[in-house]
């Protein structure tokens, strides 16, 4: 296989964008990528989307979405893996890089998700559970996630102040960050005393409704150099899993099994460890995930993650750096956009260009986007060339 760089990223602030169509979002992030990279064609396209058909009523994205790049006839294909679709756009990329297939191309995630209302937007995303075993019977995805906190608070005392901690620590980087959708702090009083969700999240651990788009663009890294000035980012390690959709049939609900497995794959392959790793951007759909997230991922003991963000540990001035943009919490989290959001910032932290939320000598980081309650997670490893 040859090795992957990625030259260009590009991303929209995300937040309720009425006057924008799923299109435009595309085209918009599609297009600052392209510049960024400095390129004037593209290869091939990967597109990842969980719901256009329930939200918009659009399928068929990835012919549209060439088209309205004007790089018909180039092959696109959409990846839907739930809220994972984004990262696996990026792994279909770079499949296609390093195989030799393709030199050049662009892996995009976009949602449109406020064309609905409220609980239409709630039923399309139940789409990625078990729709006759968990979402029939009533089952939201804040729901199934107050399954996995309170198992959690049991096993290992992890408390309501360590859930709003992690809160208060994405909306202080979401603060600093132009692409999120809150741009303001909160306090840890705030989240215990905002609506109750589902016992014991509030509305302030879970993330938005959001719409977005954010794409990157992918080649050969010996290739890098002759098509960007900027710094190239390699992707080093790639790794992808899952595991059973629904809650009730695994063994144990405070445990992400593909969040692991994931991890160990794209870890093995860039040749590293978690300690090698500077700075992480993870799942954080609801506070609870980032704690279990990190976790899984090794970047603390099993049990521990709850004391990671009120520790300071986690924090931009902490020894291991968790979500410096914001995370899904306050950047936002349109849900095929996530995982090259993700991508967006650890490119922008290794290149040295992420302003006020930059983390000093940062030079591998990890992305880890994740599906529905776990089913499916893909993680990334780049690394500044």
């Amino acid at each position: 296989m040859r090795d992957v760089a990625v030259i260009g990223v590009g991303m929209i602030r995300f937040g309720e964008l009425w006057e924008r169509s799923l299109r435009d979002l595309f085209t918009r992030a599609a297009l600052a990528a392209v510049d960024d990279a400095g390129v004037d064609r593209v290869d091939a396209m990967y597109v990842g989307c969980m719901s256009s058909g329930l939200l918009v009523e659009q399928e068929h994205i990835g012919a549209l979405f060439a088209d309205e790049l004007g790089m018909g006839p180039i092959p696109a294909v959409r990846v839907e893996s739930a809220c994972a679709a984004g990262g696996l756009a990026l792994r279909s990329a770079f499949i296609e890089v390093a195989s030799g297939m393709s030199d050049i191309v662009l892996a995009a995630g976009v949602e449109k998700m406020t064309d609905v209302a409220g609980d239409e937007a709630t039923h399309a995303l139940a789409a990625a559970s078990d729709r006759e075993y968990e979402a029939f019977h009533g089952v939201t995805f804040p729901g199934l996630y107050a399954m996995i906190a309170r198992a959690h608070m049991e096993r290992y005392g992890t408390t309501t102040e360590q859930l709003a901690a992690v809160a208060v620590k994405n909306h202080a980087n979401g603060a600093l960050n132009p692409m999120a959708q809150f741009r303001r702090p909160i306090t840890k009083e705030a989240v215990l005393k905002s609506i109750m969700i589902a016992d014991p999240l509030h509305i302030l651990d879970c993330s938005p409704i959001s719409d977005g788009a954010a794409a990157a663009i992918v080649c050969p890294l010996e290739k890098a150099k002759e098509l960007t000035e900027k710094l190239p980012i390699r992707i080093a390690g790639v790794g992808a899993a899952t595991d059973t959709l629904a809650l009730y049939r695994r063994k144990d609900l405070t445990r992400l099994s593909a969040v692991a497995r994931s991890a160990e794959a794209a870890l093995k392959m860039a040749g590293k460890t978690i300690e090698d790793v500077h700075l992480a951007e993870v799942h954080d759909c609801f506070t609870i995930a980032e704690i279990c997230v990190i976790e899984e991922l090794g970047l603390v003991e099993r049990g521990k993650g709850g004391q990671a963000a009120e520790s300071g540990l986690t924090a931009l001035d902490g020894k291991l750096p968790v979500n410096t943009s914001g995370g899904l919490k306050a950047k936002g989290h349109p849900v095929g956009a996530t995982g090259l959001a993700q991508v967006y910032e650890l490119v922008q932290q290794l290149r040295g260009e992420a302003g006020e939320r930059q983390i000093k000598d940062a030079r591998v980081g990890l992305a880890q986007n994740m599906g529905g309650s776990g089913g499916s997670s893909v993680v990334h490893v780049l690394e500044a060339c």
